[in-house]
Protein backbone atom coordinates (compact mmCIF):
# COMPACT_ATOMS: atom_id res chain seq x y z
CA UNK A 1 0.00 0.00 0.00
CA UNK A 2 1.25 3.33 -1.14
CA UNK A 3 2.76 5.89 1.59
CA UNK A 4 0.37 8.76 1.11
CA UNK A 5 -2.59 6.09 1.31
CA UNK A 6 -1.79 4.74 4.23
CA UNK A 7 -1.44 8.41 5.30
CA UNK A 8 -5.03 9.21 4.47
CA UNK A 9 -5.95 6.30 6.19
CA UNK A 10 -4.05 6.52 9.41
CA UNK A 11 -5.82 10.31 9.47
CA UNK A 12 -9.31 8.88 9.12
CA UNK A 13 -8.31 6.80 12.07
CA UNK A 14 -7.48 9.33 14.06
CA UNK A 15 -10.49 11.19 13.03
CA UNK A 16 -12.63 8.10 14.10
CA UNK A 17 -10.74 8.63 17.75
CA UNK A 18 -11.54 11.80 17.76
CA UNK A 19 -15.45 11.62 17.62
CA UNK A 20 -16.04 8.18 18.99
CA UNK A 21 -15.77 7.81 22.83
CA UNK A 22 -13.20 5.06 23.71
CA UNK A 23 -13.52 2.87 26.31
CA UNK A 24 -9.59 2.32 26.89
CA UNK A 25 -7.38 4.33 29.68
CA UNK A 26 -4.63 6.78 28.47
CA UNK A 27 -2.55 9.55 29.05
CA UNK A 28 -4.51 12.26 30.75
CA UNK A 29 -4.66 15.70 30.22
CA UNK A 30 -6.99 17.95 32.27
CA UNK A 31 -8.87 20.98 30.86
CA UNK A 32 -7.37 24.24 31.54
CA UNK A 33 -8.48 25.88 34.52
CA UNK A 34 -10.30 29.08 34.44
CA UNK A 35 -8.97 32.30 35.22
CA UNK A 36 -9.93 33.38 38.76
CA UNK A 37 -12.13 36.53 39.01
CA UNK A 38 -9.96 39.78 40.95
CA UNK A 39 -11.19 39.57 44.45
CA UNK A 40 -13.10 36.29 44.59
CA UNK A 41 -11.04 32.56 45.12
CA UNK A 42 -10.88 30.34 42.37
CA UNK A 43 -13.36 27.51 42.22
CA UNK A 44 -12.48 23.76 41.84
CA UNK A 45 -11.05 22.83 38.68
CA UNK A 46 -13.68 20.88 37.12
CA UNK A 47 -11.04 19.04 34.15
CA UNK A 48 -9.12 18.17 37.14
CA UNK A 49 -11.92 16.57 39.30
CA UNK A 50 -13.31 15.03 36.01
CA UNK A 51 -9.44 13.96 35.22
CA UNK A 52 -9.74 11.90 38.61
CA UNK A 53 -13.28 10.41 37.36
CA UNK A 54 -11.92 9.18 34.45
CA UNK A 55 -8.98 7.78 36.13
CA UNK A 56 -11.31 6.04 38.55
CA UNK A 57 -13.72 4.81 35.79
CA UNK A 58 -11.07 3.36 33.98
CA UNK A 59 -10.01 1.15 37.48
CA UNK A 60 -13.16 0.23 37.69
CA UNK A 61 -13.91 -1.22 34.13
CA UNK A 62 -10.13 -2.50 34.22
CA UNK A 63 -11.01 -3.88 36.84
CA UNK A 64 -14.36 -5.72 35.58
CA UNK A 65 -11.99 -6.79 32.83
CA UNK A 66 -9.69 -8.77 34.50
CA UNK A 67 -12.94 -10.57 36.43
CA UNK A 68 -14.04 -11.17 33.32
CA UNK A 69 -11.21 -12.87 32.27
CA UNK A 70 -11.32 -14.86 35.24
CA UNK A 71 -15.37 -15.60 34.72
CA UNK A 72 -14.22 -16.96 30.73
CA UNK A 73 -11.78 -18.97 32.01
CA UNK A 74 -13.56 -20.52 35.08
CA UNK A 75 -16.65 -21.54 32.14
CA UNK A 76 -13.96 -22.57 29.99
CA UNK A 77 -12.25 -24.79 32.52
CA UNK A 78 -15.93 -25.65 33.57
CA UNK A 79 -17.09 -26.96 29.95
CA UNK A 80 -13.81 -28.93 29.31
CA UNK A 81 -14.52 -31.15 33.00
CA UNK A 82 -18.43 -31.72 32.06
CA UNK A 83 -17.15 -33.23 28.63
CA UNK A 84 -14.62 -35.79 30.62
CA UNK A 85 -17.17 -36.26 33.34
CA UNK A 86 -19.60 -37.15 30.50
CA UNK A 87 -16.83 -39.63 28.95
CA UNK A 88 -16.05 -41.51 31.76
CA UNK A 89 -19.46 -41.91 32.94
CA UNK A 90 -19.83 -43.77 29.79
CA UNK A 91 -16.91 -45.63 30.35
CA UNK A 92 -18.12 -46.29 33.90
CA UNK A 93 -21.55 -47.57 31.97
CA UNK A 94 -19.13 -49.99 29.48
CA UNK A 95 -17.04 -51.00 32.51
CA UNK A 96 -20.03 -52.37 34.23
CA UNK A 97 -21.54 -54.39 31.59
CA UNK A 98 -18.13 -55.48 30.95
CA UNK A 99 -17.45 -56.68 34.35
CA UNK A 100 -21.07 -58.36 34.35
CA UNK A 101 -20.05 -60.44 31.72
CA UNK A 102 -16.73 -61.54 32.61
CA UNK A 103 -18.14 -62.51 35.81
CA UNK A 104 -20.96 -64.39 34.29
CA UNK A 105 -18.23 -66.32 32.04
CA UNK A 106 -16.14 -66.87 35.19
CA UNK A 107 -19.45 -68.29 37.01
CA UNK A 108 -19.99 -70.73 34.21
CA UNK A 109 -16.25 -71.63 34.31
CA UNK A 110 -16.53 -72.30 38.37
CA UNK A 111 -19.87 -74.55 37.64
CA UNK A 112 -18.21 -76.51 34.97
CA UNK A 113 -14.97 -77.26 37.00
CA UNK A 114 -17.34 -78.14 40.55
CA UNK A 115 -19.18 -80.64 37.83
CA UNK A 116 -16.04 -82.42 36.97
CA UNK A 117 -14.02 -82.27 39.97
CA UNK A 118 -14.71 -84.75 43.04
CA UNK A 119 -12.26 -87.14 42.54
CA UNK A 120 -8.54 -87.06 42.53
CA UNK A 121 -7.02 -87.63 38.72
CA UNK A 122 -5.16 -91.21 40.02
CA UNK A 123 -8.66 -92.49 41.23
CA UNK A 124 -10.68 -91.58 37.75
CA UNK A 125 -7.65 -92.83 36.16
CA UNK A 126 -7.89 -96.16 37.49
CA UNK A 127 -12.28 -95.91 37.31
CA UNK A 128 -11.71 -95.34 33.43
CA UNK A 129 -12.62 -97.54 31.06
CA UNK A 130 -10.59 -95.80 28.39
CA UNK A 131 -7.16 -94.28 29.60
CA UNK A 132 -6.65 -92.55 26.69
CA UNK A 133 -9.99 -90.63 26.61
CA UNK A 134 -8.92 -89.94 30.55
CA UNK A 135 -5.41 -88.61 29.58
CA UNK A 136 -6.98 -85.95 27.07
CA UNK A 137 -9.54 -85.19 29.42
CA UNK A 138 -6.70 -84.04 31.55
CA UNK A 139 -5.22 -81.95 28.88
CA UNK A 140 -8.45 -80.13 28.53
CA UNK A 141 -8.84 -79.44 31.95
CA UNK A 142 -5.35 -78.07 32.17
CA UNK A 143 -6.52 -75.94 28.83
CA UNK A 144 -9.58 -75.14 30.74
CA UNK A 145 -7.36 -73.62 33.76
CA UNK A 146 -5.36 -71.70 32.20
CA UNK A 147 -8.15 -70.13 30.65
CA UNK A 148 -9.96 -69.75 33.73
CA UNK A 149 -6.72 -67.97 35.16
CA UNK A 150 -6.60 -65.77 32.38
CA UNK A 151 -10.25 -64.87 32.44
CA UNK A 152 -9.79 -64.15 36.23
CA UNK A 153 -6.82 -61.67 35.38
CA UNK A 154 -9.32 -59.86 33.16
CA UNK A 155 -12.01 -59.63 35.67
CA UNK A 156 -9.73 -58.10 38.02
CA UNK A 157 -8.19 -55.78 35.57
CA UNK A 158 -11.61 -54.62 34.42
CA UNK A 159 -12.35 -54.06 38.13
CA UNK A 160 -9.35 -52.00 38.31
CA UNK A 161 -10.27 -50.15 35.52
CA UNK A 162 -13.95 -49.67 36.61
CA UNK A 163 -12.45 -47.96 39.75
CA UNK A 164 -9.96 -45.80 38.53
CA UNK A 165 -12.94 -44.14 36.13
CA UNK A 166 -14.78 -44.02 39.49
CA UNK A 167 -11.74 -41.92 40.84
CA UNK A 168 -11.34 -39.99 38.12
CA UNK A 169 -15.03 -38.85 37.85
CA UNK A 170 -14.79 -37.91 41.50
CA UNK A 171 -11.98 -35.94 40.95
CA UNK A 172 -13.18 -33.80 38.06
CA UNK A 173 -16.52 -33.15 39.66
CA UNK A 174 -14.73 -31.62 42.25
CA UNK A 175 -12.70 -29.46 40.15
CA UNK A 176 -16.23 -28.57 38.38
CA UNK A 177 -17.39 -27.46 41.85
CA UNK A 178 -14.33 -25.69 42.11
CA UNK A 179 -15.00 -23.66 38.82
CA UNK A 180 -18.31 -23.13 39.90
CA UNK A 181 -17.34 -21.61 42.79
CA UNK A 182 -14.85 -19.54 41.11
CA UNK A 183 -16.96 -18.50 37.92
CA UNK A 184 -19.76 -16.94 40.68
CA UNK A 185 -16.93 -15.17 42.71
CA UNK A 186 -16.12 -13.56 39.37
CA UNK A 187 -19.27 -12.51 38.63
CA UNK A 188 -19.91 -10.93 42.12
CA UNK A 189 -16.52 -9.08 40.87
CA UNK A 190 -17.55 -7.99 37.75
CA UNK A 191 -21.31 -6.66 39.05
CA UNK A 192 -19.74 -4.99 41.60
CA UNK A 193 -17.59 -3.31 39.60
CA UNK A 194 -19.62 -2.33 36.98
CA UNK A 195 -22.24 -1.17 39.25
CA UNK A 196 -19.82 1.14 41.18
CA UNK A 197 -18.55 2.63 37.50
CA UNK A 198 -22.61 3.21 36.10
CA UNK A 199 -23.00 4.71 40.12
CA UNK A 200 -20.45 7.05 39.73
CA UNK A 201 -21.26 8.10 35.88
CA UNK A 202 -24.72 8.88 36.98
CA UNK A 203 -24.11 11.22 39.13
CA UNK A 204 -22.66 13.49 36.92
CA UNK A 205 -23.93 16.16 35.23
CA UNK A 206 -24.79 16.66 31.37
CA UNK A 207 -22.09 18.75 31.10
CA UNK A 208 -19.76 17.22 33.06
CA UNK A 209 -20.44 14.04 30.98
CA UNK A 210 -20.02 15.80 28.03
CA UNK A 211 -16.44 16.86 29.10
CA UNK A 212 -15.80 13.36 30.32
CA UNK A 213 -15.97 12.40 27.08
CA UNK A 214 -13.87 14.91 25.75
CA UNK A 215 -11.21 14.01 27.77
CA UNK A 216 -11.55 10.58 27.08
CA UNK A 217 -11.45 11.37 23.64
CA UNK A 218 -8.55 13.49 24.08
CA UNK A 219 -6.46 10.73 25.48
CA UNK A 220 -7.26 8.16 22.79
CA UNK A 221 -6.34 10.88 20.44
CA UNK A 222 -2.99 11.80 22.04
CA UNK A 223 -1.88 8.28 22.42
CA UNK A 224 -2.88 7.26 18.79
CA UNK A 225 -0.84 10.63 17.86
CA UNK A 226 1.82 9.44 20.12
CA UNK A 227 1.83 6.18 18.17
CA UNK A 228 1.55 6.93 14.59
CA UNK A 229 4.41 9.48 15.26
CA UNK A 230 6.91 6.78 16.62
CA UNK A 231 6.88 5.29 12.89
CA UNK A 232 5.62 1.84 13.46
CA UNK A 233 3.78 1.44 10.15
CA UNK A 234 6.35 3.43 7.90
CA UNK A 235 7.33 -0.36 6.99
CA UNK A 236 3.93 -2.01 7.78
CA UNK A 237 2.36 -3.64 4.50
CA UNK A 238 1.81 -7.02 5.59
CA UNK A 239 -1.11 -8.59 3.92
CA UNK A 240 -3.63 -10.89 5.47
CA UNK A 241 -3.59 -14.53 4.95
CA UNK A 242 -6.77 -15.97 3.85
CA UNK A 243 -8.05 -16.77 7.24
CA UNK A 244 -7.26 -13.32 8.57
CA UNK A 245 -9.36 -11.58 5.98
CA UNK A 246 -11.86 -14.09 6.69
CA UNK A 247 -11.89 -13.23 10.58
CA UNK A 248 -11.74 -9.45 10.08
CA UNK A 249 -14.76 -9.46 8.00
CA UNK A 250 -16.28 -11.53 10.63
CA UNK A 251 -15.29 -9.03 13.13
CA UNK A 252 -15.81 -5.73 11.57
CA UNK A 253 -19.36 -7.06 10.77
CA UNK A 254 -20.27 -7.09 14.49
CA UNK A 255 -19.71 -3.62 14.48
CA UNK A 256 -22.07 -1.29 16.44
CA UNK A 257 -23.33 -4.53 18.95
CA UNK A 258 -23.43 -3.97 22.45
CA UNK A 259 -20.63 -4.85 24.97
CA UNK A 260 -21.73 -7.64 27.35
CA UNK A 261 -19.05 -9.15 29.73
CA UNK A 262 -18.96 -13.23 29.35
CA UNK A 263 -20.97 -12.87 25.81
CA UNK A 264 -19.79 -14.50 22.44
CA UNK A 265 -22.21 -13.47 20.30
CA UNK A 266 -23.56 -13.44 18.01
CA UNK A 267 -25.62 -10.21 19.40
CA UNK A 268 -23.28 -8.94 21.98
CA UNK A 269 -19.64 -9.39 22.87
CA UNK A 270 -16.86 -8.87 25.11
CA UNK A 271 -13.12 -7.99 23.95
CA UNK A 272 -11.85 -11.91 23.48
CA UNK A 273 -15.34 -13.35 22.79
CA UNK A 274 -15.11 -10.78 19.85
CA UNK A 275 -11.83 -12.17 18.35
CA UNK A 276 -12.30 -15.45 19.67
CA UNK A 277 -15.15 -16.24 17.21
CA UNK A 278 -14.02 -14.22 14.52
CA UNK A 279 -10.96 -16.67 14.37
CA UNK A 280 -13.65 -19.78 14.99
CA UNK A 281 -15.45 -18.25 11.89
CA UNK A 282 -12.17 -18.20 9.90
CA UNK A 283 -11.61 -22.25 11.16
CA UNK A 284 -9.55 -21.64 13.48
CA UNK A 285 -9.83 -22.32 17.28
CA UNK A 286 -8.03 -20.07 19.54
CA UNK A 287 -8.04 -19.66 23.51
CA UNK A 288 -11.69 -18.19 24.84
CA UNK A 289 -9.40 -15.11 26.79
CA UNK A 290 -7.20 -12.60 25.86
CA UNK A 291 -4.66 -13.88 28.96
CA UNK A 292 -4.77 -17.29 27.24
CA UNK A 293 -4.45 -15.88 23.72
CA UNK A 294 -1.32 -13.91 24.90
CA UNK A 295 -0.15 -17.00 26.57
CA UNK A 296 -0.59 -19.79 23.77
CA UNK A 297 -0.37 -17.71 20.80
CA UNK A 298 2.74 -16.99 18.51
CA UNK A 299 3.69 -13.47 19.59
CA UNK A 300 4.87 -11.71 16.16
CA UNK A 301 6.48 -7.79 16.45
CA UNK A 302 4.14 -4.73 16.12
CA UNK A 303 6.42 -3.80 13.44
CA UNK A 304 5.43 -7.49 11.60
CA UNK A 305 1.59 -6.83 12.29
CA UNK A 306 -0.84 -7.84 9.69
CA UNK A 307 -4.39 -8.00 9.55
CA UNK A 308 -6.22 -10.66 11.49
CA UNK A 309 -3.60 -10.28 14.20
CA UNK A 310 -4.44 -9.87 17.62
CA UNK A 311 -3.45 -6.96 19.93
CA UNK A 312 -3.09 -7.60 23.72
CA UNK A 313 -3.70 -4.50 25.89
CA UNK A 314 -2.52 -3.51 29.29
CA UNK A 315 0.55 -5.33 31.45
CA UNK A 316 -2.18 -8.08 32.55
CA UNK A 317 -3.30 -8.60 29.10
CA UNK A 318 -7.08 -7.83 30.01
CA UNK A 319 -8.29 -6.79 26.99
CA UNK A 320 -7.55 -7.36 23.22
CA UNK A 321 -8.73 -6.06 19.86
CA UNK A 322 -8.38 -7.01 16.00
CA UNK A 323 -5.87 -5.43 14.07
CA UNK A 324 -7.55 -4.32 10.70
CA UNK A 325 -4.77 -3.00 9.23
CA UNK A 326 -3.65 0.74 8.54
CA UNK A 327 -2.91 1.68 12.61
CA UNK A 328 -6.50 0.15 13.31
CA UNK A 329 -7.99 -2.63 15.64
CA UNK A 330 -12.12 -3.33 15.66
CA UNK A 331 -13.15 -4.04 19.61
CA UNK A 332 -15.39 -4.29 22.13
CA UNK A 333 -14.64 -1.76 24.56
CA UNK A 334 -16.23 -2.01 27.44
CA UNK A 335 -20.13 -2.16 29.23
CA UNK A 336 -22.07 0.66 27.86
CA UNK A 337 -19.96 0.79 24.37
CA UNK A 338 -20.41 -1.19 21.17
CA UNK A 339 -18.07 -3.20 18.99
CA UNK A 340 -16.46 -0.47 17.60
CA UNK A 341 -13.24 0.46 15.23
CA UNK A 342 -10.26 2.38 17.45
CA UNK A 343 -6.64 3.66 17.20
CA UNK A 344 -4.74 0.50 17.39
CA UNK A 345 -2.05 3.25 19.76
CA UNK A 346 -4.72 4.23 21.99
CA UNK A 347 -4.14 2.17 24.37
CA UNK A 348 -1.34 0.61 26.09
CA UNK A 349 0.28 -2.40 23.90
CA UNK A 350 1.58 -5.19 25.53
CA UNK A 351 2.20 -7.38 22.36
CA UNK A 352 1.02 -8.90 19.61
CA UNK A 353 -0.34 -12.39 18.82
CA UNK A 354 -1.20 -14.50 15.52
CA UNK A 355 -3.42 -17.13 15.64
CA UNK A 356 -2.45 -18.60 12.20
CA UNK A 357 1.00 -18.94 12.91
CA UNK A 358 3.03 -21.27 10.52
Amino acid sequence: MGTGKRGLIATAVAVVCAVTVLAAPGTAFASPEPSPTPGASAPPAPGRDLEAVREQLDELYRAAARATDEYNAAEEKADRQSAEIVELAKKIVAGKERLKKLKDRAGAAAAAQYRGGGLPPEARLVLSDDPQEFLDGTGLVRQGHHATKGLLGELTRAQEDLEQYAEDASAQWKKLEAGRKAKAAAQKKIEKQIAQAEKLESELREEEQERLAELEQEAARKAQAAWLGSGVLDELDAKASEQGRKAVKYATAQIGKPYQWGAEGPKTYDCSGLTSQAWTSAGRGIPRTSQEQWKRLRRVDVREMRPGDLVIYFEDASHVGMYIGDGAIVHAPRPGRTVTIAGAGSMPILGVVRPDAG
